[in-house]
């Protein structure tokens, strides 16, 4: 039986064996500065990018359990600022339709370290902006979600960023890099800020990168049946073959 919930088609579990998924894994381990990462790499020209906002699927592994097909499946990670309900917290927009505006208050903790910002699917490609660029291109977005700090801006890391500075937790996060792919990245070791937009800079030449969260993040890989164990998250991103 398939169902709808939050924008992403559904099919729920029978007694019968999943399909296996994609042969090739779309994720790497990759190393900088003598820290390893793992990044996972999509492409607007063949792959689909979903935002999930449902209470019943709040870690990778509720999702990875509910599909009963997930041959399309590349990879899913969380992906946005949420509340306590799990609720998105800044711009949420699931198959065209905003679920929630774009939020540009001020206030304390990592969402509100401003500059903040999109990750957006759009007609022309996906894109990472600050939120008052995305504000002012007034885009038609088919997917959207807000979470911040930025990491890169137009090539520069985020004014408040040491190089390497003393707070360091597992993060991830998302940037595109000038061949229009996204890379979406976990750290396999706690990083700093610093480091983080300095791999995606230095790198893998994202000239704007968005930070999607920290001590929370997670993974899921079907092809390298990696699904990583989390507390209750809030939006999550699935990348998925067209």
């Amino acid at each position: 039986m398939k169902v709808w919930l939050a924008g992403f088609a559904l099919t729920l579990a029978a007694c019968s064996p999943a399909p296996k998924p994609l042969a090739d894994s779309a994720c790497h381990e990759i190393s900088f500065d003598d820290t390893r990462f793992t990044d996972c790499i999509a492409d607007p020209a063949r792959d689909a990018v979903r935002l999930v906002i449902n209470p019943e699927l709040r870690t990778l592994g509720a999702l990875a359990g509910s599909l009963r097909d997930n041959t399309r499946i590349r990879f899913a990670m969380n992906g946005g600022m949420y509340d306590d309900e799990g609720k998105a917290i800044g711009l949420a927009v699931i198959e065209g339709r905003q679920v929630h505006r774009l939020n540009r208050k001020q206030g304390g903790g990592n969402f509100h370290l401003l500059p903040n910002g999109v990750f957006s699917a759009e007609a022309d490609g996906w894109h990472v902006r600050t939120s008052d660029a995305y504000a002012a291109a007034t885009p038609r977005s088919a997917m959207a979600t807000q979470s911040g700090p930025m990491l890169v801006i137009e090539g520069r890391l985020h004014p408040a960023f040491a190089d390497d500075g003393d707070s360091r937790y597992i993060r991830n996060a998302v940037g595109i890099d000038r061949a229009g792919k996204a890379h979406f990245v976990i750290s396999e070791e706690p990083v700093s800020f610093g480091l983080l937009a300095r791999l995606f800079r230095d790198k893998l030449g994202c000239p704007n990168a968005l930070f999607l969260d920290g001590s929370v993040s997670a993974l899921w890989d079907p092809a390298a049946q990696r699904t990583d164990s989390s507390v209750a998250l809030g939006p999550l991103l699935v990348v998925e073959a067209r």
